[in-house]
């Protein structure tokens, strides 16, 4: 035990030689291999002939290529951790030192009167400084190795490990692996669909077939767990991948695409679970936020709905754009606690204002702009769910058109010069009291613009994935309740994009709008929701009709078989971003008619006149399809699965379970959590 502990202490420091042994190392090797290089050549010790002019070669080459060396930045190098580039690196000096040396060498051999330089000479030398710089160093990097393999603690258990994809991030997932054997893997090999590399290695590991092969690799070798290390997959290669795991019982994990690692190296630890986004059917949408960072830092920006899934994100990319102030409106108190010291932790040298307030309360919001001064808003607050607002259309109309009115007319009044709301694609062709609320948010957001001459623009969403309320998480908690998870309908299709999309989107829209513009991502393909519900299922590790039913329960009071991204005869285009479409069409309708609707519509609705508020909406919308409202004006009767309890002397009716809720843009005015409840 005593011998293996000096041997273990003695590699950990010989991999750890600091670079002063090596230059000690350098200086005595460079001019023994420009010496060597004229025994070599002339084949004898005695160099007689030669004798001065291979002392002259020694001297010159420590003279030039120490200095070329230290320039290089070689002794600025952790050697253990030597690969490609450090060999070139050592490679590029070597080269550059015999070029000079054999200049130096021949220009005092003339002035000194000493025979000329042999020609191979400087070639022999070339290969002897190539090799006396580089094998001490890769000696370390093998050194350290053996440390890393036989001295490093490793787990009890090791999990034998598949990797799929045998390209540039495979190759790194294995070195990552060999160099950590704390983290637990057992690397048995790859599989890759590449035929010129199946049979063959890839640093130590064989490339064992095709991604079909996946089941039979699987069973063959015993494999507990498989890695996709393929950042470029479409969705639909990772979907193939999944479900060739898909009743084997192994644990499926991505490496997440490069945009995702701040530091932009593929590691190990940033392995993950597959999840839904990683099936959507289109690559990731990235974004320069250059423009972006330029337009924010050290300006005062507020955000409403500053607590919920969207107004969150926004408040943390905001933040690390450097402004000089960041403005947390929002009426769910726990949610702006938590954003605020999330952001206080984050970002300490950044000044943020939790404020708790309705945007519906214009006293208070006046307030809020006279002392804080905001100068760019980014409006996330509102009501989202369709079948709620069905049931609730009065709490639509004053909290998304009325909100929104206000937090114009203070923009406005107190000089802000950028306004973005935060809007749906259930506004365009509204079938829903949620839809045609924001789209009337967006009629007056185009207004305001129009008079302000100021870059007040509004933005649609599809669904985003992951928002609280939406459907993902429900079918989560669906299937671990055991089911069965419900759909509406068998043909129900949705756009969806990922928080982190929708909040790129929104800051682009900030800084591309010149004012009045709508802008709308380009989310691909729509998506049906049962598929949608079947990668749910699968990524649980079950099968579809036999661990969890899908159950159709019929489409919901305000509810789109499809969605639509633009009104028709709306004129678009894309902009810069080629992911980012633009409309500009101007409103028809007369602006002072705009607002004597739109304050008639806000009376209608506090006074719970619902013919009277579904008669100026359709005013006010005339795009609305047709059968809008019909939902409402019926008599309310109770669905499957509602009750009715009595609390305090009156009826209230409240869901067993939520109901199947769209992904939106999350409400803040009053949190998401709370209007879902």
């Amino acid at each position: 035990m005593r011998t293996e502990s000096w041997w273990r202490h003695t590699v950990k420091r010989v991999a750890r030689l600091r670079n002063r042994y090596l230059l000690t190392l350098d200086i005595l090797l460079i001019p023994l291999a420009a010496h060597l290089a004229f025994v070599l050549r002339l084949e004898k010790f005695d160099l007689g002939y030669y004798a001065q002019l291979a002392w002259l070669s020694a001297g010159i080459a420590i003279a030039i290529k120490i200095p070329l060396l230290a320039a290089l930045g070689v002794y600025a190098r952790y050697w253990a951790f030597a690969g490609i580039p450090e060999v070139a690196l050592l490679l590029e000096a070597a080269v550059v030192g015999a070029f000079l040396q054999a200049g130096g060498v021949s220009v005092f051999a003339n002035l000194f009167g000493l025979p000329p330089l042999p020609r191979s000479v400087p070639l022999i030398d070339l290969l002897l400084t190539t090799t006396v710089i580089t094998a001490p160093r890769l000696a370390l990097r093998w050194v350290y190795s053996i440390y890393q393999n036989h001295y490093t603690p490793r787990p009890a258990s090791m999990r034998r490990v598949l990797i799929v994809g045998a390209g540039e991030a495979g190759r790194m997932v294995l070195r990552e692996v060999e160099q950590n054997p704390q983290l637990g893997m057992e690397l048995v090999g790859f599989a890759d669909d590449d035929a010129r590399k199946q049979g063959l290695f890839i640093g130590s590991l064989r490339v064992l077939g095709g991604v079909k092969d996946i089941p039979e690799l699987i069973r063959r070798n015993r494999i507990e767990q498989v890695l996709i290390a393929i950042p470029s997959a479409s969705a639909r290669e990772i979907r193939d991948i999944v479900n060739y795991c898909q009743g084997t019982g192994v644990q499926t994990l991505i490496l997440p695409g490069f945009y995702e690692l701040l530091s932009g190296r593929v590691k190990v630890q940033a392995l993950r679970p597959v999840r839904v986004e990683d099936l959507l059917s289109r690559k990731p949408i990235y974004t320069d936020i250059s423009r972006v960072t330029t337009l924010l830092r050290g300006r005062r920006v507020m955000v409403t709905g500053a607590g919920g899934s969207i107004g969150s994100e926004l408040c943390r990319q905001i933040a690390s754009c450097s402004p000089g102030a960041l403005i947390l409106v929002g009426h769910g108190e726990n949610s702006i606690f938590h954003i605020h010291n999330e952001l206080k932790r984050d970002f300490p040298d950044i000044e943020t204002r939790p404020v708790i307030a309705d945007i519906r309360d214009v006293p208070r919001l006046h307030g809020i702009f006279a002392t804080l001064k905001p100068e760019i808003i980014f409006h996330a607050a509102a009501h989202k769910h369709v079948p709620l607002m069905e049931r609730n259309p009065q709490e639509a109309v004053t909290n998304n058109v009325a909100g929104t009115r206000n937090l114009l007319q203070l923009a406005m009044s107190h000089g802000a010069s950028h306004f973005v709301l935060i809007s749906t694609d259930k506004a365009v062709h509204p079938t829903s009291i949620m839809g045609a609320t924001k789209r009337i948010a967006e009629l007056l957001v185009q207004d305001a613009a129009r008079r302000s001459g100021r870059c007040f623009v509004a933005v649609r969403f599809g669904n985003v994935l992951g928002s609280r309320g939406s459907v993902v998480p429900l079918f989560q908690k669906q299937i671990a309740a055991g089911g069965p998870v419900t759909v509406t309908h068998p043909e129900i299709s949705r756009y969806f994009m990922t928080i982190p999309e929708a909040v790129q989107l929104v800051l682009q829209a900030a800084a591309l709008g010149n004012g009045s513009e709508v802008f709308v991502l380009d989310m691909g393909e729509p998506v049906k929701i049962v598929d949608l519900a079947r990668d749910v299922i699968r990524l649980a590790g079950l099968r579809e009709g036999e661990d969890i039913e899908i159950v159709f329960t019929g489409l919901r009071p305000g509810e789109k078989l499809y969605e639509e991204l633009f009104i028709e005869g709306e004129h678009h285009r894309r902009t810069l971003h080629e992911k980012v479409f633009v409309s500009t069409t101007e409103y028809r309708q007369n602006p002072t008619l705009l607002h004597e609707n739109v304050t008639t519509l806000l009376e209608a609705a506090q006074h719970d006149d619902l013919d009277e508020v579904i008669r100026l909406i359709e005013t006010i919308v005339p795009e609305c399809s047709p059968g809008f409202g019909d939902n409402i004006k019926q008599p309310l009767k109770l669905e499957p699965g509602v009750r009715i309890t009595k609390q305090r002397e009156a009826l209230v009716i409240a869901p067993v379970a939520d109901a199947l809720a769209d992904d939106r843009p999350e409400n803040s005015a009053r949190d998401s959590a709370d209007s879902t409840a």
